[in-house]
């Protein structure tokens, strides 16, 4: 059995608070049923503990399929998102993997969570997986290593492109272009041909998906390094 921790985030709304945001449901669901399957531990952190909203776009046909469904109409799960712990909760020792899941209320708490980022790097400089899918790789943004390197540079990685913000119609209401930051990074980014497509990212330990369609795959890749 190993331990994975799934990073959600705190943030409800855009700037503007009639826009409300969230976790996209599915991102975590299909994540944590394959890790489920085969008995691994799993947990939930955010930025600041507590109550981690739900984007209310994910909760509607076709993007609510019976695996957020299922967690949506079950109060034992939807209590977990209620009560999520805060990163100084967190003993990085504890885990073999962290994985950031997405949704657009990521980008205001995940890039400067400083607790999230101390997390990571724990993980990963044990030997562990880092792994995020969609907007989740805002929360790798200003990751450093011990030697004050960033976590991304030189390294392929993947999420949610600018060409599908473009086609989301949010552009406008974007804090930032989570795309070109990540390739000002020095990240080695890349995207699938065609957009909202699974398309997956391994370099080594680090494993990234680019949209929600790339959660089941991303997961996938994480529990194969986790047997190996």
């Amino acid at each position: 059995m190993k331990r994975i921790l799934h990073v959600v985030t705190n943030t409800a709304h855009y700037d503007d608070p009639s826009h409300p945001t969230g976790l996209w449901l599915s991102e975590l669901t299909h994540a944590w049923d394959i890790f489920a399957a085969q008995g691994h531990a799993q947990h939930l952190v955010s930025p600041q503990g507590g109550r981690a909203p739900l984007e209310p776009r994910a909760l509607r046909w076709p993007l609510l399929d019976a695996s957020a469904r299922a967690w949506r109409d079950d109060p034992a799960r939807m209590a977990l998102l209620e009560d999520t712990a805060a990163p100084d909760r967190i003993d990085p020792a504890d885990y073999d993997a962290i994985y950031f899941t997405g949704g657009h209320g990521v980008m205001w708490d995940f890039p400067d969570s400083a607790g999230l980022q101390r997390i990571t790097r724990e993980i990963w400089e044990r030997g562990g997986i880092v792994g995020a899918v969609c907007h989740g790789y805002c929360g790798l943004l200003n990751t450093r290593l011990s030697d004050g390197r960033l976590l991304v540079a030189g390294r392929r990685v993947t999420g949610f492109s600018w060409r599908e913000e473009i086609l989301a119609g949010v552009t406008k209401a974007m804090p930032f272009d989570a795309e070109a930051e990540m390739i000002r990074r020095g990240a080695l980014y890349r995207k699938a041909w065609l957009p909202f497509v699974p398309h997956v990212i391994s370099d080594g330990r680090l494993v990234t998906g680019q949209n929600p369609a790339s959660a089941k795959a991303t997961a996938r890749h994480i529990a194969r390094l986790l047997r190996e």
